[in-house]
């Protein structure tokens, strides 16, 4: 089979990876890729907003799957525009993706459908914010309506701060705001979890623990994602019944209510109080980085999975998983969230050779002149799997060490909830 990725991040990588090791597979894109999957896959540079050029690659290559990776093709209709042209894509259509590509889109399903999630306003303008503000009780969080690749997201600590978040999103900072989001804040552990659907049936996909602060203990900005590790130390069968039945299927129904079928990853935010789920927000797609820390557990074909989705025989697929331990470490640019420099050359990376059970994905990346060089915020995920998260942490810090990249910045404490 001919497999196109769409993407050029570390979870595409990861995915591209998985693929590769499918004995289906013939050849294998990444449009456009990185620096790492053009290790494994054929890189074609083509703008994934340019979806015509997109469909014209497909149709000249004979591509048999397109697998979406990241959010905003999505959400913009790239699976809808090229299953009118009759293209198998994984992934879901541009209706469900509201899920993600809207806040309060989600939010108001969770309200008609009684979805467990933080009590929220939605607000116009920014005096009508303010005015609501003046009124809450700290902390509190602001979210920006549509995509903001993680960023989007301000937890406040007193009105002042609230304030001026509001004033960031209105002002435009992660594009046109027609709406914003005030919700209450709630407290307990985060948990990332994951489904797969064909439309018809859906299966569980694992789960994961995200790390979205940039600095030591869950302190600083937030981030695109700082580490993962996988699986979630929350899980166990009551919470899982309760993330199913209050929130998956109820969000599924809504969809269907709607005469929407949703194909494709689900990825679950939630917030987990006293074995009780709330869900904090969808995305539409893997997560990044807890793709990375999942798909290296999966023990099954993934071409076969994503093939049975794009068939609609995912009822009839087995998924089998690694019951070892697994964990990813994201290596960044100095200065990310905010500024920092491209264009690195990242020296000794291709001296560092990953042992059994270990994987370098590549985030931010390119090669020029068999050389490697930074071209993004997060670089580099150094990934482990073993029988501890305790040693799936020591080693991929060994090899980040040994990289021992100057303008590198990584939380030498990923895990840190479950490594005591």
């Amino acid at each position: 089979m001919k497999i196109a990725i769409i993407g050029n991040g570390g979870r595409e990588h990861a995915i591209a990876n998985a693929i590769s090791k499918s004995d289906k597979i013939t050849s294998l894109y990444c449009i456009p890729g990185n620096g790492g999957t053009s290790q494994i896959a054929e890189n074609v540079n083509i703008n994934i907003t340019k979806f015509s050029e997109i469909y014209k690659f497909i149709i000249k290559l004979e591509i048999d799957i397109v697998i979406v990776g990241p959010e905003k093709p999505l959400v913009d209709g790239l699976v809808d525009y090229l299953e009118e042209k009759k293209i198998k894509v994984f992934g879901p259509n541009k209706n469900v993706s509201q899920l993600e590509g809207s806040k309060i889109f989600t939010k108001k399903i969770c309200e008609k459908y009684n979805i467990p999630t933080a009590k929220f306003g939605i607000f116009k303008n920014k005096n009508e914010a303010y005015k609501f503000l003046d009124n809450s009780k700290f902390p509190i969080v602001v979210k920006a309506d549509g995509l903001a690749a993680g960023k989007g997201v301000y937890i406040c600590e007193e009105l002042e701060k609230a304030k001026s978040s509001v004033d960031e999103i209105f002002d435009g900072k992660f594009g046109e705001a027609r709406n914003i989001l005030i919700e209450e804040f709630l407290t307990g552990d985060e948990m990332s979890y994951f489904i797969i659907s064909d439309g018809k049936t859906y299966k569980t996909f694992n789960t994961a623990q995200d790390h979205k602060r940039v600095g030591i203990g869950d302190t600083g900005k937030n981030t695109g994602g700082m580490g993962a590790y996988s699986p979630s130390g929350l899980i166990n069968e009551d919470l899982e019944i309760k993330i199913i039945k209050r929130i998956i299927e109820p969000t599924l129904k809504a969809l269907k209510d709607r005469n929407d079928l949703y194909k494709g990853f689900l990825y679950a935010g939630l917030m987990i109080k006293n074995n009780n789920p709330y869900l904090i927000e969808y995305n539409v797609r893997m997560g990044d980085p807890e793709c990375q820390t999942i798909l290296p557990l999966l023990k099954t074909d993934f071409l076969e999975i994503v093939s049975s989705c794009c068939n609609q025989k995912l009822a009839k697929q087995s998924i089998e998983w690694d019951k070892k331990k697994s964990m990813c470490i994201v290596l960044c640019s100095k200065g990310y969230p905010d500024k920092f420099e491209k264009k690195v050359e990242i020296k000794n990376l291709s001296k560092i050779v990953p042992d059994s059970d270990e994987y370098i994905f590549h985030a931010g990346t390119y090669v020029k002149n068999n050389k490697f060089f930074s071209d993004g915020g997060r670089v580099l995920n150094f990934v482990s799997i073993s029988s501890s998260f305790s040693s799936c942490r020591n080693n991929a810090l060994n090899k980040i060490n040994k990289l021992n990249w100057p303008n590198g910045y990584y939380r030498s404490d990923i895990g840190y909830k479950v490594i005591k």
